[in-house]
């Protein structure tokens, strides 16, 4: 059984589903998940200004916040973020910027990462999101496993660093979202297993 910790963060909610579903196929597969928000930054104010990032925020105020014991614990990880200028949220940021003293401690190295992401656009700067997350799994001493073009459908959504989608900000995610996150896991997975067996 494989450990996998999926940390994300998600404004409005598509990251959450994304997050959801990969969550949700790994379970079916026997991963043990522990599916984990990061804490909103944002000041209060600011959250309650926009209609549906106060409604997202409320849905997920009872459901588990990242703690970088949550990666000491697993085998591999998936973070997910929505693009801020081509770059990962202030929120998943100050996260990473928690896990120095388990970085020192080597407790973050040899373990399997990957990533995912949305935008509003559809060159919102997805790839250089996700290539910043791997940035941090170089320091951090991970094993990146993309996606790569290992499968067909890798073809149709054309990301082979991880998996990315445009949202319309409703949260929904289509079927080749779907696809390509359920790939991206299983690979995650299959990957992370053979490194722990």
């Amino acid at each position: 059984m494989v450990n996998l910790a999926i940390v994300y963060y998600s404004s409005y909610g598509t990251a959450h589903a994304m997050a959801s579903r990969l969550a949700a196929t790994a379970e079916s597969q026997g991963a043990d998940v522990r599916l984990r928000r990061v804490r909103e930054t944002a000041p209060d104010e600011v959250v309650q200004g926009v209609d549906a990032w106060a409604a997202h925020a409320a849905s997920v105020a009872d459901q588990p916040v990242a703690e970088p014991d949550d990666l000491a614990w697993a085998d591999a990880v998936i973070m997910g973020s929505g693009t801020r200028y081509g770059h990962i949220t202030s929120q998943l940021q100050a996260f990473i910027d928690t896990l120095g003293p388990l970085w020192q401690e080597g407790k973050l190295a040899d373990k399997v990462y990957s990533a995912f992401t949305s935008t509003s656009t559809k060159h919102g700067g997805q790839e250089s999101t996700i290539l910043a997350m791997h940035t941090t799994f170089c320091h951090l001493g991970g094993i990146i496993v993309p996606p790569g073009y290992t499968d067909q459908l890798k073809f149709d959504d054309g990301n082979p660093y991880g998996v990315g989608v445009v949202t319309d900000g409703s949260g929904d995610l289509d079927d080749s979202a779907n696809a390509a996150l359920d790939h991206l896991v299983t690979r995650v997975l299959k990957v992370a297993g053979s490194l722990t067996s």
